[in-house]
């Protein structure tokens, strides 16, 4: 068999069933590799059939925003549903910040952390609190409280690095 395109022998053949109808294509493999066959992410055997669309959706697009950096568009993002680089965040903001609104509980991450790591910050304000009721007592010189908040310190520092 014939490339559909060059008329070289072929080694890729493509089918694919529209509409209930099937389609064949048979290529040989400098246009398979120019067509994009050999990714299947890019790769559309009607694009492929219908001629190259790309500059009917440029014309489409032109009032689309577009990154500076890696001149993806919102319709790209669209298709892919991934963009092109990271300084599409900022471009696609208003995009994406809609898309995370739909899908989560905000925008903004904030993780989550161990118990155990909340626990030692519990205790750490904690310490700090003491400390600093322990300094107000001992400068109002009320010092049987100083001696109770200087042991509840104590204490407290035994269990947190213990």
């Amino acid at each position: 068999m014939k490339c559909h395109f060059c008329g070289e022998p072929a080694t890729v053949h493509l089918t694919q069933i529209v509409g209930g109808k099937v389609q064949k294509v048979h290529l040989c493999e400098k246009c398979a590799k120019e067509k994009g066959v050999s990714d299947p992410s890019v790769f559309s055997l009607a694009d492929m059939l219908l001629g190259d669309s790309r500059e009917e959706e440029r014309l489409l697009t032109k009032n689309e925003p577009t990154c500076p950096q890696c001149g993806f568009t919102q319709s790209d993002f669209k298709k892919t549903g991934r963009l092109g680089c990271p300084h599409c965040y900022e471009v696609f903001s208003e995009i994406v910040d809609s898309m995370l609104r739909d899908m989560h509980k905000g925008v903004i991450h904030k993780g989550k952390m161990p118990a155990k790591f909340l626990r030692h910050q519990f205790y750490q304000r904690r310490l700090e609190d003491l400390h600093e009721s322990l300094r107000k007592a001992v400068t109002e010189e009320r010092y049987e409280e100083a001696a109770l908040l200087r042991d509840e310190i104590a204490q407290l520092e035994t269990q947190l690095n213990g």
